[in-house]
């Protein structure tokens, strides 16, 4: 057997997968604008399942790069997420990347509510627009980038409901068994929200930073 492989540089292995993806996807049909994003969560699964289980919100796309363009940020509920998301790529437009998890006042405020950390980060994010001086919908806004915790969606959820957040986008894409389906249908009952959904049990930090990803380089 001929253990020999092809050396191949890395932007190769990636044009190549993606001529693979469109080749596999064939005649399926995507919602116009949106492929890149539905092609960049399969190269990184390689799982083509989410060609049929992203959901995306009308105007969604236009709207978070053009939230991006005006500056801004995006919060996750992973510090994966964010070590997944190309940040040079945002701050050349003026954003940040934001995870609280770790955060002590985080975690002082969770033990205080009776909350899992990650509702209590959401908390903070809308913190930090009041703390800006920001109106919930004025400003470069957030992005949010939910990849493990149903919890924060829930809370997310709560906050857009209560007026104290208007996100320019909601990542909605924790991957499990437990409220995950439920939360994500909470997310997608917004309708005046912006959002791209994993419906199902599928996704992970790794594809919410993916998505993030792919909507910078749609700005190239």
């Amino acid at each position: 057997m001929n253990t020999e492989l092809e050396q191949v540089l890395p932007a190769e292995i990636e044009r190549r997968s993606f001529e693979i993806i469109t080749e596999e996807l064939g005649e399926k049909k995507l919602v116009p604008g949106t492929e890149p994003i539905v092609k960049r969560c399969i190269h990184t699964s390689a799982d083509f399942d989410y060609a049929d289980n992203l959901v995306f919100s009308d105007g969604v796309v236009e709207r978070a790069v053009r939230a991006i363009r005006s500056g801004a940020s995006i919060v996750t509920d992973t510090q994966m997420a964010k070590a997944g998301i190309n940040k040079k790529k945002l701050a050349e437009y003026g954003g940040q990347v934001y995870c609280f998890m770790s955060d002590e006042d985080v975690a002082e405020a969770a033990a205080r509510n009776g909350t899992t950390r990650a509702s209590a980060s959401m908390d903070k994010a809308a913190e930090l627009c009041r703390a800006s001086g920001e109106d919930p919908g004025v400003g470069p806004g957030l992005l949010f980038a939910v990849g493990n915790a149903p919890t924060a969606l829930v809370r997310l959820y709560e906050l857009i409901q209560e007026g104290r957040l208007r996100p320019e986008l909601v990542v909605a894409v924790p991957v499990g068994f437990v409220n995950v389906v439920q939360s994500k249908e909470l997310i997608l009952g917004l309708k005046d929200t912006p959002s791209i959904v994993a419906r199902g049990r599928k996704g992970g930090s790794n594809i919410a930073a993916c998505i993030c990803n792919a909507l910078l380089y749609m700005m190239r």
